[in-house]
């Protein structure tokens, strides 16, 4: 088997939407019903913490490096039929459903919980904020693991094809 840059690309494609769409999945198997069953105060703090810590140049690799794999793939794949419009729905798939959701969603959502000081809220507007927070964020949440799965699943199919 020769490895060829066109397939590097297309192999590293894959490989990364798949650590994005695992790294969603788990978010919300594993953290969010973790997160559901401490209180508001303590889900608050720990949002804050965790969109603090999860700006590493770990989470952005495994975050845009899909955009620019599955872009560059694609470009790469044009003449080939099917692993072209396979890659083209991964694309669009992560960068629209993905990438798009998180930086016009989740992350507004998480630069108001960023200015909101827990140590002046009271119990009542800790739970106001934390109920209207969390609804809208693990909703947003969903959609963009939705979108990473399947578009894992599109990149999985046009490596297989190729």
């Amino acid at each position: 088997m020769i490895i060829t840059l066109k397939s590097l690309t297309l192999y590293t494609a894959f490989f990364l939407t798949g650590l994005s769409a695992g790294l969603f999945y788990a978010w919300t198997v594993y953290v969010i019903p973790g997160t559901q069953r401490v209180s508001d105060t303590t889900y608050l703090e720990s949002m804050q913490a965790i969109n603090r810590a999860i700006l590493n140049p770990a989470f952005y690799l495994v975050f845009m490096g899909p955009v620019i794999a599955l872009g560059w793939s694609t470009f790469q794949h044009y003449a080939n039929d099917l692993p072209f419009w396979l890659l083209l729905i991964a694309t669009l798939l992560y960068v629209l459903g993905t990438f798009g959701v998180t930086i016009f969603g989740n992350v507004p959502l998480n630069d108001q919980l960023e200015l909101l000081e827990l140590s002046q809220l009271n119990p009542l507007k800790a739970k106001e904020f934390r109920l209207s927070y969390e609804q809208q964020w693990n909703r947003l949440h969903l959609y963009r693991t939705i979108a990473a799965v399947a578009s894992f699943g599109a990149a999985l199919v046009a490596t297989l094809a190729k």
